[in-house]
């Protein structure tokens, strides 16, 4: 079967590698793809938002499974047009309609879901433009720290930690009335800050039975200690040590199965990943958010984890089997690290060529993101560049392989960090 994978970074290029050990994968295409996703399968220069263009490539090259990986291609209904049309709806889409991504393209929406179905999470309330006066007096009588969050698609960066009124007051004025984020910021979300250990939880579910994935811990801040501004994402840390068949059982029962409930009763159907954000505080989850996609770099570093055939995983999605599929999952500690452009998550260079990936060991997994071949050259063509992920027997030799490979790579100003799975370490368990 051809097999067509949708994105551009890293999180794409993780799962066109994991794809093409399924014997049960004739073709595999990316679209568009980077400079490292051709080493897997045939890259292809279509435009992803153009679902009549799309249509038309799928067509020509005879491809039976869609794999999305950018979350923006959800929220447009790719998977709905496709359905739509007496000639494409056999090809199996790994991916939520345009109804179950609103879970993620809408902050308010969402936290509507979790209210209505009894699903921990922080208290909030949302406002636009309109009631931009209550939403004032609403943060002035507010306990600090305070969430502030767009209430659509704003590539992981808009949320606001607030830490006294004066900074939730800015926030508030440069997202509703500034429109930071376009329309993405025509509506906030006002949330309490919850304390405690953030996890993301991922399955693959047809909207009734659901395959759980291996879960894993990412990091969101451009600085050592989780500091400085936020980014998509510069490393992630798979298992989760705090995550026990204790946390786990309470994860089943308190979210994902009353999540699972509520989309059946709201009668949206539901086929693809949802990544669940979580915060444990004290031992219970509380989700933070909803994506119906899965994450990046957390598919870095769980896709190396997972023993099973991802395709065979994908056609039980798909022909009713999924809630007998038996996932084997390696055992071992999975470390990833993202290499980014210096000034990311602000300005940043591109066109930077890129050396040493020769130098990084056999063991060591390599996945481009921002990258492009110029005259033969490899350069850097994005803020977050390339990830290392490596496995080791504990968190301290997976992580210390995947710095190794990092440093082993070079080009002018390129920048990691150091500290991935710090906060981590006295909970592993040795």
């Amino acid at each position: 079967m051809n097999v067509l994978v949708i994105g551009s970074g890293a999180r794409e290029h993780a799962l066109a590698w994991k794809l093409r050990q399924s014997e049960y994968c004739d073709k595999i295409f990316v679209a568009p793809g980077n400079a490292g996703t051709c080493e897997f399968g045939t890259t292809a220069c279509i435009d992803i938002n153009d679902f009549d263009e799309l249509a038309k490539f799928v067509t020509d090259f005879d491809i039976m499974m869609i794999v999305v990986g950018p979350e923006n291609t959800l929220v447009e209904g790719i998977h709905d047009y496709f359905l739509r049309s007496e000639y494409l709806k056999h090809i199996l889409v790994v991916g939520p309609t345009k109804a179950g991504a609103l879970l993620e393209g809408s902050k308010d929406f969402c936290k509507s879901f979790l209210k209505k179905y009894n699903i921990p999470t922080a208290r909030y309330r949302a406002f636009t433009e309109a009631n931009y006066r209550d939403a004032v007096e609403y943060l002035k009588n507010h306990t600090y720290p305070v969430v502030i969050k767009a209430d659509g698609l704003a590539a992981g960066k808009g949320v606001i930690i607030a830490q006294n009124l004066d900074e939730a007051l800015y926030a508030l004025e440069d997202l509703l009335r500034n429109k930071r984020f376009g329309n993405a910021s025509s509506k906030v979300v006002i949330e309490e800050y919850l304390s405690g250990i953030e996890v993301s939880v991922f399955i693959l579910t047809d909207g009734k039975d659901y395959v759980l994935l291996p879960e894993a811990k990412d990091y969101k801040r451009i600085g050592e200690g989780d500091s400085g501004l936020n980014t998509g994402g510069m490393g992630a840390i798979s298992p989760v040590p705090f995550v026990d068949e204790v946390f786990m059982q309470k994860v089943k029962d308190r979210v994902i199965l009353p999540t699972l409930q509520g989309l059946q009763a709201e009668k949206i159907p539901y086929t693809g990943f949802l990544f669940i954000g979580l915060m444990s505080i004290n031992g219970e989850p509380y989700v933070i958010e909803y994506n119906v996609r899965l994450g990046d770099p957390e598919t870095e570093a769980i896709l190396p984890r997972i023993k099973s055939d991802l395709f065979e995983m994908f056609r039980a999605l798909h022909d009713g089997s999924l809630g007998s599929f038996k996932l084997e999952v390696d055992p071992r500690t999975a470390a990833t690290v993202f290499l980014v452009s210096g000034g990311y998550p602000e300005g940043f260079e591109k066109g930077k060529e890129i050396t040493g990936i020769e130098n990084v060991p056999q063991d060591v997994l390599v996945f481009h993101a921002g990258t492009k071949l110029v005259d033969d050259k490899l350069v850097n063509n994005g803020g977050r560049v390339i990830t290392v992920t490596a496995l080791g027997d504990t968190m301290d030799e997976a992580l210390a392989k995947a710095n190794s490979a990092a440093e082993a790579i070079k080009w002018q100003d390129r920048y990691y960090r150091h500290d991935i799975g710090f906060d981590l370490k006295r909970l592993e368990v040795k």
